[in-house]
């Protein structure tokens, strides 16, 4: 008897998310396909400008305002679509079983409202704890994500802690009604690499005792190597490769995904490695082709002219944008 697959935990299917600007409204997330399984890592990957966090705040409606719109698409959470359900319904998801950690602590976490208070809220709403019960609850957790003296730290407000610590209580919030999946936006921006190991490994450490499933939003593909089981590759909005971590970094498929490993610094690498830069820059959204955006700022004609390359399966779970130019395996395809 075959063993079946789980069901996926979060299911994104053809998301489209766009912004009203100068230039009208242009979509930032192209026709996004993406899957977590329950209990594993997954990374998207990319450099800034790519659509990588209006994914993710595409997932809990948290686009700015008015600007964020989504077009198209569903995230399917355990079956139910997020994207479609009322306000109501996804506000009890939101922080329940789904926990944000946000790319700016300072600018997430409220300044002139108590840590403790912080963490609290959230456990008094979803949880139904007392006011007592709840502040107790959130000094253990300030103490969990190895903040030191946390009954002092939670009378304290956002302002006094350092990067880091402020980047622990964000994690502390997030994990505080024990949630089934982690949306992780950048959780190390602006942190020096040492406090980024430090808080890696304690996410690490947090996900493995939680069993949570962790969605890992990063430029640093690095970190992505170190801590995801399954990668997304996105570049100008849309994804353009995507397989299991170790597939992606010794077969990488896409010309993109090559691209940006040769301009990354990885723990196997002989010291003194040169480091190639990429070419040109992501264009703005009002600029994208149609066609290969690869190709596009590589200022190459594609040879799929206008026509949008097909994302299919190239090896058993590795998947790429099929453009002849940008993919070596399109040709089989």
């Amino acid at each position: 008897m075959m063993d079946t697959l789980p069901a996926p935990l979060l299911e994104i299917r053809h998301l489209t998310t766009a912004f009203t600007g100068k230039h009208g409204l242009l979509p930032v997330v192209d026709d996004v396909n993406l899957s977590i399984p329950p209990g594993a890592c997954v990374g998207i990957v990319g450099e800034s400008g790519c659509g990588k966090s209006a994914v993710a705040m595409s997932i809990v409606r948290l686009l700015p305002q008015p600007s964020g719109r989504i077009l198209a698409g569903h995230a399917l959470f355990r079956g139910k679509d997020l994207l479609t359900m009322p306000t109501r319904g996804l506000n009890t998801i939101r922080g329940a079983h789904i926990g944000v950690i946000f790319q700016e602590a300072m600018q997430a976490l409220n300044p002139v409202q108590r840590i403790g208070d912080q963490i609290a809220e959230p456990l008094m709403l979803h949880l139904g704890m007392s006011e007592g019960e709840a502040h107790a609850r959130a000094v253990q957790l300030l103490d969990a994500v190895q903040v030191p003296a946390p009954a002092q730290r939670a009378q304290e407000y956002p302002h006094s802690l350092s990067g880091g610590m402020r980047q622990r209580v964000m994690i502390a919030i997030a994990l505080a009604c024990k949630p089934e999946l982690i949306i992780a936006d950048e959780p190390t921006t602006a942190l020096d690499a040492t406090v980024q190991r430090q808080v890696l490994a304690l996410l690490r450490g947090l996900q493995r005792e939680t069993r949570a499933a962790t969605l890992l939003i990063s430029h640093n593909l690095s970190i992505v190597a170190q801590n995801c089981d399954f990668v997304y590759v996105m570049y100008a909005g849309r994804v353009v490769e995507s397989a299991s971590t170790k597939e992606l970094f010794t077969n990488p498929q896409h010309a993109y995904t090559r691209a940006l490993l040769s301009a990354t610094i990885r723990p196997e690498m002989p010291r003194k490695s040169p480091l190639t830069g990429i070419p040109g820059s992501v264009p703005a959204p009002y600029e994208y082709a149609t066609g290969c955006r690869f190709c596009q700022r590589m200022g190459r004609q594609s040879p799929l002219g206008p026509e949008r390359p097909h994302f299919a399966e190239i090896a058993p779970g590795h998947f790429a944008e099929l453009c002849p130019a940008c993919c070596d395996m399109a040709a089989d395809h």
